[in-house]
């Protein structure tokens, strides 16, 4: 059994907003942990990656400068800050965590091999 917990909300354009990514210690350990979301319309994209083994992150361009994923060890537990919220950030957001392959620099290939949350909705206004 995969359990990902993650937490959202809504926030005004130009604020900031932090998920959070519990997972088991064994899914954890699997490599590589991301976030990817999905905006109505629109398909599945990555937004960060973080290796967790050396701290290692990727980002997409869209996020590039305004997002920073982060981890903590201890708890299990991947993060996403989020800054300078535009609309267009609207999306649930999944977290990810690889099943085998750790292809965190590869956000499409990542996508096919993942582990994922339920999603979590936030809302830029």
């Amino acid at each position: 059994h995969v359990q990902l917990v993650e937490s959202g909300g809504s926030v005004q354009a130009g604020g900031s907003l932090k998920l959070s990514c519990v997972a088991s210690r064994k899914i954890y350990h699997r490599y590589c942990m991301g976030w990817f979301r999905q905006a109505p319309g629109k398909e599945r994209e990555g937004a960060a990656t973080i290796y967790t083994h050396d701290n290692i992150t990727y980002y997409g361009d869209s996020v590039k400068g305004r997002f920073t994923i982060s981890q903590d060890k201890d708890k299990n537990t991947v993060y996403l800050q989020m800054n300078s919220l535009r609309p267009e950030d609207t999306a649930v957001y999944y977290c990810a965590a690889d099943n085998g392959g750790g292809y965190c620099a590869n956000f499409r290939r990542l996508k096919t091999r993942s582990n994922w949350g339920q999603g979590t909705q936030v809302t830029v206004s």
